[in-house]
Parts: structure tokens; C-alpha cells; sequence
């Protein structure tokens, strides 16, 4: 089973002040995914299927941060913290049903779900994560797209889920039925190829990452790359480290350049980094 994540920043123009999808890549994007999938739908050892997880770009981030989404607040602030949940809920859903139809249109049989339908945390962390529809739909051979939310959390009442939490879970918990191994491949789509010890878009002396194994190699890491309500290059590394400690290899990589997505979903060689 494949599990792709794809980063806001690459299916949105995050440095807009509206909400924009970045057309020219999605549609780029699923035409890789039709074409891979199709292979993968004949590779043995990669029969069980697709999961993709999308970010929440333009869409979600403004929202979640203006209404202070997952941070402390008075009784009598609920209110307007409840209609920042409900538009922020509303704008990433708007998301996924423009990158769902793209996907369809490329004959790729996805089904949106919604991660708040389903999942709640506890201080940001995942509490409760009802798994049965995913395997449901992955051996009825359809392709789950879930992304990143806001959801009821136990402690905070409400908070931020990222897709990238919701990507270690799936890759640490999902055990499809009748599977011989259950491998699971993690790709991680970003808008830069690999991890830096530096934001390469703002530093030219940022030095490329090839392989990481442990949470010691990024404590130096310059707090500068890619820091967003929902933690950025690090809190992605920080999952993915968790995933490398019981034998799940990930891969981060460039999903701006052509064929990338596709060369990684059929392992052919790509540059980014390598965390296991």
C-alpha cells in the first residue's frame, strides 16, 4: 500500500490573500497518479492500493490562524472560536472537492473523506481514529483522499489536525485484509526536494539533507524552514522519524518537478530525502 502525501504549498498559491488552487500542477499531478496507478494496480507486491492525503494550503492555514484555531481561550471567546471551526472546516472541504474532481477526471476512483467526521485529539495528538471505512474502501479497490482539518479535541475543545499526523497514523495502524506483508510506501509531495538545514527558497547556503535516521540531526536545523500553524518541515520530520522506528521508510520530494510523484509511487529513482 502507497500512502502519498501531497503539501498544501503545491496545490495551492499559499503566498496569495486568497484562497487559489494551483490548477497547472494538480492537474499535472493527477495525470501522474493515473499513470502510475495503473502499473501499481498490476504490481503484485503493491496491490492493496493508494491512500492520498492532501494539505490544506491557502485554504485552510488563513482561517485557522486569524481565529486562533487550537489555542487557548476564555469561555466566552467559544462562540467566535466556533465560527472560525465551521469556516475553516468549510474552506478545506472546498479543497478537496476541487482536487477530488480533478482526480475523477483522470479516471482515478477517489472518495473524499473528511478527517473531522471521524477523528479527535487530545492536546493536538490523535485520540480516537476510526480506521474501518479506509480499509473498507481500499478493498473495494477505491482510492481514499482524507486531509488536513479541524477537529474536537478533549482538552482544547478545538484544534488543528494536519495531514501529516493523519499520514502517521494510517502508515503505523492500517492493516488491510488477506494482505501478505502489509508494507507500507510513505511519499511525501513538498515544494522543495528533500529536507535543508535551511529554507533553500531564503538562504543559497542551505545544504541538502539526503538521509535522516534521527530526531538529534534536526535540532540544528534552522528554525526558518517552512514554519506554519501546522508545524512545517520539522513537525513533518518528526512524524516521519516515528514511522522510521518501527521499519516504515519515507521519502520526501519535489512534487513542483515533472514526474517526480510518479517515478516515486513506482520507486524509480528521485532526489529528495530519505528518513529511516
Amino acid at each position: 500500500m502507497i500512502i502519498l502525501k501531497l503539501g498544501g504549498s503545491i496545490l495551492t498559491k499559499k503566498d496569495l490573500k486568497k484562497a487559489e488552487v494551483n490548477y497547472a500542477n494538480l492537474d499535472r499531478i493527477a495525470t501522474e497518479i493515473k499513470d502510475a496507478f495503473t502499473d501499481i494496480n498490476v504490481n503484485q507486491d503493491l496491490s492493496e492500493g493508494l491512500v492520498i492525503i492532501h494539505g490544506a494550503g491557502s485554504y485552510g492555514h488563513p482561517p485557522a490562524k486569524k481565529y486562533k484555531i487550537g489555542e487557548p481561550f476564555e469561555k466566552n471567546q467559544y462562540s467566535q472560536r466556533r465560527i472560525g471551526f465551521s469556516k475553516t472546516q468549510n474552506c478545506v472541504k472546498k479543497l478537496n472537492t476541487i482536487i477530488c474532481e480533478s482526480l475523477i477526471n483522470h479516471e482515478i476512483p477517489c472518495v473524499a473523506i473528511q478527517a473531522s467526521s471521524f477523528i479527535t485529539t487530545k492536546n493536538k495528538r490523535i485520540k480516537s481514529f476510526n480506521l474501518s471505512l479506509i480499509k473498507k474502501y481500499l478493498e473495494e479497490g477505491f482510492v481514499p483522499v482524507i486531509y488536513g482539518d479541524v477537529v474536537l479535541d478533549e482538552e482544547l475543545k478545538i484544534a488543528v489536525l494536519s495531514g501529516d499526523q493523519i499520514l502517521q497514523y494510517i502508515a503505523k495502524n492500517l492493516k488491510i485484509r488477506d494482505s501478505k506483508s502489509n508494507k507500507k510506501v510513505v511519499i511525501l509531495g513538498t515544494d522543495v526536494s528533500g529536507v535543508f538545514t535551511k529554507n533553500p527558497k531564503k538562504y543559497d547556503d542551505a545544504k541538502h539533507i539526503p538521509k535522516l535516521s534521527s530526531l538529534d540531526e534536526i535540532e540544528k536545523f534552522d528554525s526558518t524552514t517552512n514554519i506554519d500553524v501546522t508545524g512545517g518541515m520539522i513537525g513533518k520530520i518528526k512524524e516521519l522519524l516515528q514511522l522510521a522506528e518501527i521499519g516504515i521508510e519515507s521519502k520526501i520530494i519535489n512534487a513542483n518537478e515533472s514526474g517526480a510523484i510518479s517515478n516515486a509511487l513506482l520507486n524509480k529513482k528521485v532526489e529528495g530525502t530519505i528518513i529511516k
